[in-house]
């Protein structure tokens, strides 16, 4: 800056020299002429050295003044410079101040606006706190006044059940209180089925208990119901109402936190169909909307023992289970059907309940033999003396079978997320011991001769080996329930078919029956149920159930090889010119030829072997037919008839409704009246005067009901 300065002073020092020495070449200008004034003397004109020298400091002082001005311009330049660099500092300090301010304006408008938030979110959480507080007071009261789960060592118990007050009232008498037996309704033409019956009863109630324990790998349950409905060995409704207190579930489980499930006890079978997945829960099974407690024709249950094990996943579950097993035996019991061992009445000193059967001897009379007697005058007598045998009458007929192995069940249900489906394969296991040579006849009449003919009427009993015979049963279930419209219309499908299944189905049709050589037989069964539930309203359930359970025919009597000897009539026989003659009276002709009494059987009567024999005797199922009174019980048919028409089906359509009068935090008040037409038609017997017979019953049922639930 000073360097441009003096470039600034030099130059204008030159422009000065430059106009003086101008100014002193040029002419002088000419002098006004005053008249009136004297002209004064004039000095000598100064020298141009003189005139150069006053220039020169003219110049110098201005050249002097120029550079102090210049060094006072410079230095106020300078101060200007440091007022400038000290103003941009400042300028600086001020822009970063108010970026800082800035800053911190915005931090604090964010501040604020953080706070605000924090404040609105403290009055949330105060209000939600607070409402926390007076909700888990609330709870809390509530717990101690009403509590659902009750606490003890870490475990949580949860009571359950209702009480329940019933009736039923039938067209047709079965003797069966609420429950219904379904495979003994009256057929037409019995005493029973002249009569109807009405029952009241509260034996349904029923009580729960759930434990559940937290373990870290899991949970651990134990689960116990039970109601009225058991009948002991002299449980009777005469005037205590003596019903024994009956296990319906017992059972305990171990499942893990992935689902992996380990349960034992009483439990309802693995064939029985689930809501969801495979639950062991009574509130979890699919049993029918009825008040019956024998459900519905063709639901496929049980509940027995079994140990399964399963694993949930969030849309399948899988189990298999081993399951108690029981054969459900019905055999004609033909004259010569074989002797076979396969179960029994139950023992007393055991724990099965010996009054279940009556395995009571029968004696009947095998033969007469001739008695020589002399009267009171001395006359020489001939006197039929019957011969009797007992045998034990029950000696083919198990009620409770010996078990060769368990049930062996396996399930697959599915949840997509639009209805439940599953898929049930079963096997089961059945044995006896037969004695081939032992039959009726022969351990009767073996080794005896007809008086009249002179012929054996039987096959002498001779020793023979005795072998085991065992069978493989199994069968095979799907189901399906689809939501038509969510929660308000259900449609559901199930069935079980299969030989050897009859105890799955609900009316316990047999399973199991015997061939002419005394083998174990599978009968075919099949089992169905179709369903309609609807709930227009919260408080309304509708149903409607049609289902049916089928027993195939095993027919093994064959006309002229099946056949059953009645009890002989005492003839007298003599030998006369070669030929056996006889009389039901002592002659004298036949006295005097030496005759004698003795046993003389009739021609055979066709036997029926199997189930659903086609040799069987259904004379009294005509439903034409007037009943008839036979010794005092009510099966009683037309005098000297009879029914003994196998079970082929029974099937059954019913419907009603539950109404819930209160559902709440203090139980369930609920309502229902259900009607029921179920039909029982067994298999045709033996022609009767050109006619097929069969057997047929209706029954027409209403129950009512009304109901507490415990919250």
């Amino acid at each position: 800056m000073n360097f441009k300065l003096k470039t600034a002073a030099a130059a204008m020092l030159a422009a000065a020299l430059v106009a003086s020495s101008a100014s002193a070449s040029d002419p002088a200008p000419e002098a006004k002429k005053h008249v009136a004034a004297k002209r004064a003397k004039t000095p000598p004109p100064p020298t141009v050295a003189e005139q150069i020298d006053a220039l020169r400091q003219e110049f110098q002082g201005k050249i002097d003044s120029l550079k102090n001005d210049l060094a006072d311009k410079d230095a106020e330049l300078k101060k200007a410079q440091q007022a400038a660099a000290d103003a941009q500092a400042a300028a600086d300090r001020a822009q970063a101040a108010a970026t800082a301010q800035n800053q911190a304006v915005t931090d604090n408008a964010a501040a604020v606006t953080t706070l605000q938030s924090t404040v609105t979110d403290l009055k949330a959480n105060t209000v939600s706190i607070v409402n926390t507080i007076s909700d888990e007071t609330s709870a809390i009261k509530k717990a101690i006044a009403n509590p659902t789960t009750l606490h003890y060592k870490g475990i949580s118990l949860t009571p359950g059940g209702f009480t329940a007050a019933e009736t039923v009232y039938r067209t047709k008498a079965t003797g069966g209180d609420i429950p219904t037996a379904f495979n003994a309704l009256p057929y037409e033409g019995a005493d029973a089925y002249q009569l109807s019956e009405f029952f009241g009863s509260a034996r349904q109630s029923r009580v729960s208990l759930m434990a559940e324990g937290k373990t870290s790998w899991g949970t651990l349950r134990g689960y116990y119901e039970a109601d009225w409905l058991g009948t002991g060995a002299t449980s009777n409704n005469n005037q205590s109402n003596s019903y024994v207190l009956r296990q319906r579930v017992i059972w305990g489980q171990a499942e893990t936190n992935d689902h992996w499930a380990i349960t034992g006890g009483q439990l309802w079978s693995l064939a029985t169909e689930d809501k969801k997945g495979i639950s062991n829960l009574s509130g979890d099974i699919m049993t029918p909307q009825t008040i019956d407690p024998n459900y519905v024709v063709g639901f496929v249950w049980t509940r027995q023992y079994g140990v399964r094990v399963t694993k949930t996943f969030p849309k399948a579950a899988f189990g298999f289970a081993a399951e108690n097993p029981q054969l459900l035996y019905t055999a004609s019991v033909a004259g010569n059907e074989p002797y076979a061992v396969l179960g029994s009445a139950g023992i007393n000193g055991g724990n099965y309940n010996p009054a279940i059967s009556a395995c009571t001897p029968a004696t009947s009379i095998v033969n007469y033999t001739n008695q020589v007697e002399t009267d009171s005058a001395g006359n020489t007598l001939n006197v039929a003396v019957p011969v009797y045998k007992t045998l034990n009458g029950c000696a083919a007929v198990a009620t409770l079978s010996f078990n060769q192995a368990p049930d062996l069940i396996v399930k697959a249900a599915f949840d997509p997320g639009w209805g439940h489906y599953e898929i049930i394969g079963i096997t089961g296991f059945a044995h006896e011991t037969i004695y081939p040579g032992e039959t009726t006849n022969g351990n009767l009449y073996g080794g005896l001769t007809d008086i009249a003919t002179g012929i054996a009427i039987a096959p002498a009993l001779t020793t023979a080996l005795f072998h085991n015979n065992s069978i493989q049963l199994g069968g095979f279930a799907a189901s399906a329930r689809v939501p038509i419209i969510k929660d308000k219309l259900i449609i559901g499908a199930k069935g079980l078919f299969g030989p050897g299944m009859g105890r799955y189905g609900n009316s316990t049709l047999a399973d199991v029956t015997a061939n002419a050589a005394g083998a174990l037989r599978p009968i075919h069964n099949v089992s169905g149920l179709f369903t309609l539930e609807a709930n227009p309203t919260p408080r309304l359930a509708l149903y409607l159930n049609y289902g049916g359970d089928y027993a195939g025919r095993d027919d093994y009597g064959v006309a002229g090889v099946t056949t059953s000897l009645g009890a002989p009539t005492a003839d007298f026989c003599a030998t006369i010119s070669g030929v056996i003659t006889c009389s039901t009276t002592a002659t004298q002709a036949l006295v005097a030829a030496g005759g004698k009494w003795g046993g003389h059987w009739g021609a055979p009567s066709n036997a029926a072997v199997g189930y659903g024999s086609r040799l069987l005797s259904n004379s009294g199922c005509l439903s034409t037919a007037a009943p008839g009174y036979n010794g005092g019980g009510s099966t009683g048919y037309i005098p000297g008839g009879s029914c003994g028409a196998q079970n082929r089906d029974v099937q059954e359509i019913t419907g009603g409704y539950w109404y819930d009068f209160y559902k709440g935090d203090r139980g369930r008040l609920r309502q229902s009246i259900q009607y029921g037409y179920a039909v029982r038609e067994g298999w045709s017997g033996a022609t009767v005067s050109g006619v097929n017979i069969g057997a047929k019953g209706i029954d027409n049922m209403v129950w009512t009901s009304f109901r507490y639930y415990l919250p």
